[in-house]
């Protein structure tokens, strides 16, 4: 289903055939081989110097962190990685201690569970809390074109199970144009509605001690901007709050969207990331939004670490989490 353009923010509009006149589900998240716009140059941090960079909230890292690659509406791979992460046990209930959990976005669309991981998120989120732990779940380009309402991506079963939201209204008259199986979703994805809401709460890109992690990828003009501010905006527009995703946040080298670093990274692309962890103080950039086949890997000196490594069932991919303990790294996967 597509909704009719007077409902698709900028972002997802013009920004998103920037490539040749491609629709935006050209840029799949998962793709590895879309056209992407011409580089832009290196620039160095000197020539910056004269305006301040913004202040980032930097979050203390603790004893343990453990980061999980993109879900996409798989319960059964959500479920493995986390027991994976040491998070979870026998049933969802939190049973992580003091751990903490950095899921990297695109937690819905091209599975059929995709509400039940959401709601699985948002439940372990507050049991970490009480426990002392923490789940951070991020934002990614799915979560983004929900709220969108673009669902190119939504399987019939996804629409099904949004049927009976509470708090969802499909007689809302923003979504009267919809087709009845997708009128449910719709409503709870618009801005200001329930799942909408929830996604508020998810910022864009966080620092956590020495290590970034954002969807896609910071780049030096994301930081100048501010990254606290792009977290607010984002959360403003699905909030309803703002009428409008920000425009720094609609392009293909957006935070959510951009794969300068996942993909395949040459000597300019490394610069630009070296530029933007000495811009954030930070050591690493974790990412998703890229499959790795051959699992996770890292590039650039291991300054960056990609992490998506096609969890869901639609890709067939075998569980890993990246571990950060005591300041190391390190990968670990299912027996």
């Amino acid at each position: 289903m597509r909704p009719t353009s007077s409902r698709v923010p900028t972002a997802f509009g013009a920004a998103a055939l920037l490539a040749g006149g491609l629709t935006l589900g050209t840029f799949s998240c998962n793709r590895t081989s879309e056209p992407t716009a011409s580089k832009p140059a290196a620039t160095s941090t000197a020539a910056t110097v004269e305006k301040p960079v913004p202040e980032v909230r930097r979050i203390p890292a603790p004893a343990r962190i453990a980061a999980i690659g993109d879900l996409h509406g798989d319960l059964a791979a959500t479920r493995a990685a986390l027991r994976l992460a040491g998070a979870i046990k026998d049933s969802d209930a939190w049973s992580g201690g003091d751990l903490m959990v950095v899921q990297v976005g695109d937690q819905i669309d091209r599975g059929d569970d995709d509400r039940a991981v959401l709601d699985l998120f948002d439940r372990l989120a507050d049991q970490a809390k009480a426990a002392g732990g923490s789940v951070i779940s991020l934002m990614g380009n799915h979560e983004l074109m929900n709220v969108a309402q673009r669902f190119d991506y939504v399987t019939p079963g996804g629409f099904q199970s949004f049927l009976g939201a509470p708090g969802a209204n499909p007689n809302d008259p923003r979504v009267a144009s919809d087709p009845e199986p997708a009128r449910a979703r719709a409503a709870a994805f618009l801005p200001g509605a329930p799942y909408a809401r929830m996604l508020s709460k998810r910022p864009v890109a966080v620092v956590v001690g020495d290590t970034v992690f954002v969807h896609g990828g910071l780049l030096p003009k994301h930081v100048r901007y501010g990254v606290e501010r792009i977290n607010h905006e984002v959360a403003a527009w699905m909030d309803g709050q703002s009428p409008q995703l920000p425009r720094i946040d609609e392009s293909e080298d957006s935070p959510t969207w951009q794969r300068r670093y996942s993909a395949a990274p040459d000597a300019q692309d490394c610069q630009v990331l070296g530029e933007t962890l000495d811009l954030l103080r930070a050591k690493r950039m974790v990412m998703g939004h890229t499959v790795q086949r051959g699992g996770i890997s890292s590039a650039c000196d291991e300054r960056a670490w990609r992490i998506d490594v096609g969890l869901s069932a639609v890709y067939g991919g075998r569980p890993e989490v990246l571990v950060i303990e005591a300041g190391k790294v390190s990968v670990k996967g299912a027996p």
